[in-house]
């Protein structure tokens, strides 16, 4: 069975447009592992070409590594890859860090996110409430978690405080996948199924429909410092760039990406991309050009990207392996 004739079968229920039943049906082969749970048909781990360059800077990167059921890291000083030491993960996919250097991950096979404490400390899950396949993550500046319950098809907000689950006010969604928030707490989330990009004002005055051109099956999302959102554009194995203020879409210069799925920005203008089928992470400029493949070893389908705060940045990846 191909990666692309997998189905989601059971997930589309009773209720769904013909439409919505037919983008279900082109879930790719992550998507099905997310209902399924079952071995995922894809190329042997570790596809990165051995001779690929890679200078390491800034801060280390973690990636949540699907197939393998885990968290790893890579230094920035150009150590050894480490596995961060959750436990029972089971489809890891979404991540995100609080400014106090604790690390949320979606736990999807499991329908829960668990957090890992920045002192070395046992893990925690985080309470929530009847999620379903929770795939992407984002912390707000009060530290709020943030969850894409995609097959809920919603997105649900747990406060730091204390407070409880609310339900983000949204229309429409089909599985939502990526999160991103602005500074003034503005979300971006990524509509899966219906193939667009929705923005959720901070000051409740509703949702908008991000101006984007073709589309297909977006999944991570990344903010840079000056607005830009990137979009993992999976169905198209390429990654666009909507500039901040009607600057328009473009396509950020990439080779050979096979279901490009998570997202994240180092703060010094490179975009890594988490390119799914290749089982490898790359790297590019922002400004264009410079891909190199980063020395992630035995990756099966990474999924989900986060560098973490500053506050959390020395020695952080060398001491969690």
């Amino acid at each position: 069975m191909t990666a692309r004739s997998r189905t989601l079968g059971s997930s589309a229920r009773p209720g769904r447009t013909t439409r919505g039943r037919g983008r279900l049906a082109r879930w790719q082969a992550v998507a099905a592992g997310l209902l399924m749970l079952a071995a995922l048909p894809m190329g042997a781990a570790g596809a990165a070409q051995p001779g690929d360059a890679w200078s390491p800077a800034g801060p280390p990167l973690y990636v949540s590594d699907y197939g393998n059921n885990r968290v790893v890291a890579l230094p920035a000083d150009g150590g050894q890859q480490t596995t961060v030491p959750f436990d029972g993960l089971v489809r890891p996919t979404g991540m995100a860090w609080d400014a106090a250097g604790r690390l949320y991950v979606s736990d999807t096979g499991n329908n829960r996110v668990v957090v890992l404490p920045p002192d070395g400390g046992e893990q925690s899950v985080v309470p929530t409430v009847g999620l379903s396949r929770p795939l992407g993550l984002a912390v707000d500046r009060a530290g709020d978690l943030y969850i894409a319950d995609s097959f809920n098809d919603r997105v649900v907000k747990v406060a730091a405080a204390g407070g409880g689950q609310t339900t983000v006010p949204t229309t429409g969604l089909l599985h939502p996948w990526g999160l991103a928030l602005e500074p003034d707490g503005d979300l971006y989330v990524s509509d899966f199924v219906n193939d667009r990009v929705v923005k959720v004002a901070a000051d409740g005055s509703g949702q908008s429909t991000v101006p984007t051109v073709g589309l297909s099956q977006p999944t991570g999302l990344a903010l840079n410092a000056a607005g830009d959102l990137y979009i993992a554009d999976s169905g198209n194995n390429r990654v666009v760039k909507v500039s901040v203020g009607g600057g328009g879409q473009s396509t950020v210069p990439t080779t050979g990406l096979s279901d490009p799925l998570g997202l994240a920005l180092d703060g010094s203008g490179s975009l890594y991309v988490a390119d799914g089928f290749n089982n490898r992470v790359v790297r590019v400029r922002e400004t264009g050009g410079g891909q190199v493949t980063l020395p992630f070893t035995g990756l099966n389908t990474p999924t989900g990207l986060a560098f973490p705060p500053a506050s959390a940045r020395p020695g952080e990846a060398g001491d969690r392996g």
